[in-house]
């Protein structure tokens, strides 16, 4: 676990409705990342949740 950021998939305020995000894999220079184990953090108002994901 380096701790490095990967990629931001989404940096804006968003209106309260059902959302679903897709991953390609890829980092945010549009490269293949490698298979492992990666950590996402979802941010809501003030609350933030984080969690793994195994690719």
């Amino acid at each position: 676990m380096l701790g490095n950021l990967v990629i931001t998939l989404i940096s804006k305020n968003q209106n309260s409705v059902l959302k679903s995000v897709q991953w390609d894999a890829t980092n945010n220079q549009g490269e293949l990342v490698a298979a492992g184990l990666y950590l996402y953090n979802i941010k809501v108002g003030n609350h933030s949740k984080s969690k793994k994901l195994f690719f």
